[in-house]
């Protein structure tokens, strides 16, 4: 008989199943069970943000070019974004995470962790508390959302994407090895085509496969990834969730299933991703002083580069110039890109430097960052 210890966590990975696309088909009837990808216009080099289940099925996912959408779904519904009305969900939403337990992680806007192992509700059980928000999402905002629940953070976002839509998968410990077993090794979020190639080249075609792989041969494929990737092959993530605290930088960045090498389509995925983060300093009514790029390249390289900006920003058309001035900073277009992310830095409050200082002009000479 098994035996669980007593210090097993038990982690949810709660996601919210096409977030942006299901608002849109919720708040508008017209658009349900028709294909939506929700994004800016195909002529305008966007990038689909979010799809509906009717669009995926014609191959339409978030981060491809809005042309090539169109393209494959030539029936598609093209919705512009209305951060506003996703961001009023959320809040609904996180407010019941909140209300369960104080341990809640956010990820973006659509889905977290959170680490129930002691709840409000008093269930000994994480698939228990699981059900019940998802029911409550459901009666809250119309909407769905799907569930994993694990001893770790790892196993349990594997297992919110197992059955989507509305799924709930679990993995108690003594079902951990027969579900690892089960996973392909592009099965891990971050190991793309290019990667799993590689991996496959050295006869890894299962997660569990890479236990027996030489180390060489996993640096050779994933760089200093190489030991993150072992201990996930053995289930192990001792990650604890950490809850909301107070900023002292932000950003958003994005892993693409296939590699980027057209410059003119990352420059838009740039100018998506600093749009977030521009949003963001717009709600804190902060202000950012340093602006960064991080590129990571089809080997794993990863680069940064930084620009200091006096006087600071937060408004998004100045966030994305100084993105895409960073962008000729570094070898993309010439190297493969599978990872792009903008993020401010030196976050401070105006209306915060000012009272602190008596009067002086925020952003002076000697201001505290």
């Amino acid at each position: 008989m098994f035996s669980r210890p007593a210090d097993v966590r038990r982690i949810l990975h709660i996601d919210m199943d096409a977030f942006y696309a299901s608002v849109e088909q919720r708040d508008r009837p017209e658009l349900r069970g028709r294909p939506v990808a929700v994004g800016g216009r195909p002529e305008s080099r966007a990038v689909v943000c979010a799809a509906s289940y009717e669009a995926r099925k014609f191959g339409v996912r978030s981060a491809i070019p809005m042309s090539r959408a169109v393209r494959l779904c030539p029936d598609l519904v093209v919705v512009p974004t209305d951060f506003a009305r996703y961001r009023a969900v959320s809040q609904q939403v996180f407010a019941l995470f909140r209300s369960v337990t104080p341990l809640v992680e956010p990820l973006s806007l659509d889905e977290a962790y959170l680490d129930v192992t002691e709840n409000a509700w008093g269930e000994a059980l994480g698939v228990d508390v699981a059900r019940r928000l998802k029911d409550a999402i459901k009666e809250e905002t119309g909407l769905t959302a799907s569930a994993g629940v694990a001893p770790n953070k790892f196993l349990a976002k594997i297992a919110s994407g197992w059955r989507k839509p509305d799924g709930l998968t679990v993995i108690a410990p003594e079902r951990m090895e027969a579900f690892l077993q089960q996973l392909p090794i592009d099965a891990l979020w971050g190991v793309g085509p290019v990667t799993a190639g590689r991996l496959r080249a050295h006869g890894i075609e299962k997660l569990v496969d890479v236990r027996a792989a030489p180390p060489a041969t996993l640096h050779a494929a994933v760089g200093s990834q190489a030991g993150w990737l072992t201990a996930l092959a053995w289930g192990r993530d001792d990650r604890r969730v950490v809850p909301d605290r107070a900023a002292k930088s932000h950003g958003a960045e994005r892993t693409y299933h296939e590699d980027l090498r057209d410059v003119a389509l990352m420059r838009a995925h740039l100018a998506h991703l600093a749009g977030i983060c521009g949003d963001w300093l717009t709600r804190k009514h902060l202000r950012a002083r340093t602006v960064t790029l991080k590129v990571r390249y089809d080997d794993f390289t990863t680069v940064t580069r930084s620009q200091s900006v006096p006087g600071g920003l937060s408004d998004t058309p100045t966030l994305v110039t100084h993105a895409h001035a960073l962008l000729e900073r570094t070898e993309a277009g010439v190297r493969p890109v599978r990872l792009l992310g903008v993020s401010a830095h030196n976050l401070v409050d105006p209306s915060a430097a000012f009272v602190a200082h008596e009067g002086r002009l925020p952003f002076d000479e000697g201001t505290p960052a």
